[in-house]
């Protein structure tokens, strides 16, 4: 059985409908978090998460 975990918005924290496994590789990803309605780009390596671009209105402050 390979890992998997759900992937946590990087904004609210909240879980997102994306779920990605150990082997999964993802570059320039847009993440949409349904709750807070904010998309994010990310890369997702060996389930590390590293996050590309926050929203503009988070940026801003």
């Amino acid at each position: 059985m390979e890992d998997t975990e759900w992937i946590k918005c990087p904004v609210c924290a909240n879980k997102t409908r994306t779920k990605v496994r150990s082997d999964t590789e993802l570059k320039n990803f847009p993440l949409y978090c349904p709750k807070c309605r904010q998309e994010t780009l990310i890369n997702v390596k060996q389930l590390n998460i590293c996050v590309i671009k926050m929203p503009e209105k988070l940026a801003q402050f």
